[in-house]
Formats: C-alpha cells, structure tokens, sequence
C-alpha cells in the first residue's frame, strides 16, 4: 500500500503511473491505512516552476525545474504533469532502482511525442529530452526515431479532409484470459441483434462524410473477431457498407483473426468485395498456451488457414503475436517465430503481454506464473531480429499500462506492405469515424495539437438505443 499526498490532486493517476512502472497494482491511497509501507509527498511551485517528490518521513526531496509557454494555457498543464512525473520517477529510481526502457514516460505513443518535440524544439533537443530528461534508453529511442521516419511519407500525404472509418465487430467466439475488450461471445440472436444497429450506424456516417465532403483515407474492420459472422452476414456487411460509403479509399483491413472462424466460403467473401489485407493471429504457436489462454484452436490449424488465404491470393497477411504469455519460455518463443518464418507473413506485429484490469488474469495471477522482465524482453528482441530475417521492418509502435518489462508493441511490415490505418490511428494525425458497440470516434484538428473523441456505448442495446444521439454529437464534431 503506498500513501500519496500530493498539492495537485487533479495529476493524481498520472503521479500513479510512475508508481506503478515499479510496484506494479499497489492500491495507491490518499488516506494513512495500518497497510500503508510507503508515503510519497509531491509538491509542485509554480512560482519557482519547479516540482518536488520526497519519501516521507524524512526523506531527500528531488526537484525537478520546467518552463513552459505562457502563451498557451495547455502547454503550463503538459509541462506540470512532465515535472511531476519525472520527479516521482527519480523518487522511485532511489526506492527501488529498476532500468525501465522508456524511462519516465507512460504514454501510449511515444513516437508522437518524438516527433511533436522534433517540430517544437528541433530534432537535437527533443534527442536530448527523450534520453535525458525522460530517461529513454538508447536503444528504445532508436526505436522511435527510425518509425518516425519510416512514417513521414503517410503522415505527409494527409489532406486536411481525409478521414479513417473503423468498422467494429465486437463479437469472438471465446474470451481470451488476458483480454479486457468489451467483446462478447458470438451467440447467434445478439450478433442478429447487433447488426441492424451497425448498418445504421454506417449509413448515419457515410451521409456526415459526404456533407461535411471528406475523403475517407482507409477503412478497417476490427474486434472481436469480425470473421465470427457467417459468410452471408459477412457479404450483407461489405454490401450494405460500399452502398453507403462506395468505397474503401486506399485500402482495407479486416482482422480474421482467429483461424478456427476462417473458411474458403468467408474468404471468398473478402476477395470478391476488393479486401486484400486480413490479420490472422496466433499470439503463439504453443498448442498447450493457446489452450492455457483460452484459445480454441491449435498452431497446426493457424498453418492451416495462413496457407489457405495465401492460395487465394491475399496480398498482405498480418500475424500478431504476444511475448510473455503465462507460462511461456524463451524457447516457446523461438518455436513460434521458427514457424513464423516458415510462413513469411507480410506484416508482424510482436506485442508485450499487458495485465488489464478487468481481465480474468488480472485477478488471477496467482494461478498463472508469468515470464520474468528479462525474458520478456529477450521474446521481445527476438520478435526484432526474426522480423529482420523475413525482410520486415518495424513501421508503427505504441505502449499499454502495466505491460510485463514497461515495453512496447511493434508493427514490422515489408516494403509496400504497412498498413496506413494502424499509422494514422497511432499517431492521431487522421480524424477516424468509428462504428459498432465500443467504438471511438476521433477528430483531429490539424495545427492544434487537439484531439476530441465520442465513444459508442459498449452496450448492445444502449448503443441501439443512442444511435441517433451519436449522429448528432458526430455531426456537431465534424461538421461545425
């Protein structure tokens, strides 16, 4: 239990997440409890634009100066919370001295940030912070300089009417251990149900895109698992959406995800509405953890149905695995990614195993030993080196709280391969319109470092219920 008390209550979960990069889910309280075994005061002067953090009763303050721009009232706010983060963060160094890859930084997208303070204070400054300052390490920060250049042709080429339309399917057809999506299981009447509400939901969208007169730039069919609709449900979908939008701009991605959901029949489907890039995802190649993490399907079955949509001429095929699965080793992971290069996917995705909260592994650990850091880390430069062996290089990034290490998630993609919508939606240069139950609209205003979001209800029922409530507060945000 760790006691914090702090002068800028409204940092608090930010203050917390520095915490928590060394103690993990330590309750984190205002109050002194007989469980308290740590007390951390933070003060900030904005006099002296200085922050402090100190371990009470008698410990060494750590003080951490900031400068901001009086100009811009948000700015004061980002360059607080940055003070008050790093300070904790030295603090925590002291207690419990721990090298974190990314340093102080707990954001998700560490490569917008690189490149916001590149346009801001010049690429040799914003190095500078990023490895001293935040106390990046090196290799994490050549990370994010080489994707950030990677990017600069897709984020260049955004016109300023350009939108990115995600299309949600939240439906799988079990629920992973790890997982804390909103999705449910695929039962027949609730998919029956659902799809009404979504073809509405699009047809609401597509009548804001042309009066507005945006362009949509991608589209990409998520989850869940959309390839959990039948065939038929499949093609009414593609129908009802080119009938609305009539079209898919450069490029759209569905995720297949799961292999035992895949058949010719749906693929078949995918081929004839002009899709030609899907996801087939075996987080890994372990038949005794697939059945540890509640996958119903084996790695023969994800050979399987790689080599089936490979045989109909599907143009990119992206696989997603996870390092640090519960119970997995360093040789479980050089299994997988040996099976991995025997396929040769165009896209790889090599994610850090996250604790969520609303997991059912977040509340049972206990019963599922995780790898150490130092192993994750290993699986996860291994994912590097073996995506290198392919011809795959890493083209979009992002990070989640509480993953195993305070690492990353790693897109890798061959030449001409990557996919536009993961850059766009990372780095929130593009305005995404979002559709289905647990959806999130973004809008991005160009030149105002801002950023305004609608989230669908995650409710089935609720989000019926609201759909016309959403188009309203949509329509307000993009066409006002």
């Amino acid at each position: 239990m760790v006691r914090l008390i702090t002068d800028t209550p409204q940092y608090t979960n930010d203050i917390a997440e520095e915490i928590r990069l060394f103690l993990g889910f330590v309750p984190i309280t205002a109050e002194e409890t007989p469980e308290t075994q740590v007390v951390i005061e933070t003060q900030l002067d904005r006099t002296q634009c200085a922050a402090t953090a100190r371990r009470l009763p008698d410990g060494e303050p750590i003080c951490i100066p900031y400068a901001f721009d009086e100009t811009d009232p948000l700015d004061q706010k980002r360059q607080e919370k940055r003070a008050l983060k790093r300070a904790v963060y030295a603090l925590m160094q002291r207690i419990r001295p721990t090298e974190m890859p990314w340093g102080s930084l707990t954001g998700i997208r560490p490569t917008k940030l690189l490149r916001e303070l590149c346009e801001r204070v010049g690429e040799q400054e914003a190095v500078r912070q990023f490895s001293e300052a935040f106390s990046v390490r090196v290799d994490k920060l050549r990370l994010a300089a080489t994707i950030n250049a990677v990017q600069k042709p897709i984020l260049s080429s955004v016109q300023p009417n350009d939108v990115d339309v995600y299309v949600g399917i939240p439906y799988c057809k079990t629920r992973c251990l790890y997982c804390s999506f909103g999705a449910e299981l695929a039962k027949k009447n609730a998919v029956e149900e659902y799809l009404p509400f979504l073809y509405r939901d699009i047809e609401n969208g597509a009548r804001l895109v042309h009066d507005g007169g945006y362009r949509v730039r991608a589209v990409y069919v998520g989850g869940g698992t959309p390839t959990v609709l039948s065939a038929e449900q499949l093609d009414e979908l593609f129908l009802r959406f080119e009938a609305a939008y009539g079209g898919y701009g450069t490029e759209c991605t569905v995720e297949a995800g799961r292999p035992d959901t895949i058949t010719r029949e749906k693929l078949e489907v995918l081929k004839t509405h002009g899709v030609e890039r899907i996801s087939i995802n075996p987080q890994t190649m372990s038949d005794e953890t697939l059945r540890r993490i509640g996958r119903a399907h084996t790695a023969q079955e994800i050979i399987d149905a790689f080599a089936l949509a490979r045989s109909m001429g599907f143009s990119s095929i992206n696989m997603d695995l996870i390092a640090g699965l519960p119970g997995e080793t360093v040789a479980d992971m050089e299994r997988t990614l040996a099976a991995v290069k025997e396929l040769r996917p165009d896209n790889l995705t090599v994610h850090t195993l996250a604790i969520k909260r609303s997991s059912r592994l977040k509340e049972r650990l206990e019963q599922y030993p995780l790898p150490a850091r130092e192993d994750v880390e290993t699986m996860i430069d291994m994912g590097f080196r073996a995506a290198k062996e392919i011809g795959l290089w890493p083209y979009y990034m992002y990070r989640q709280k509480y993953q195993n290490g305070n690492l990353e998630n790693v897109g890798y993609a061959a030449d001409g391969k990557l996919c536009v919508y993961n850059v766009d939606m990372m780095e929130e240069t593009t305005s995404i319109l979002a559709h289905g139950a647990g959806a999130m609209t973004k809008r991005v205003f160009a030149g105002q470092n801002r950023v305004e979001r609608i989230p669908n209800p995650k409710d089935v029922p609720t989000y019926g219920a609201k759909l016309d409530l959403l188009d309203r507060q949509k329509r307000d945000l993009f066409l006002l």
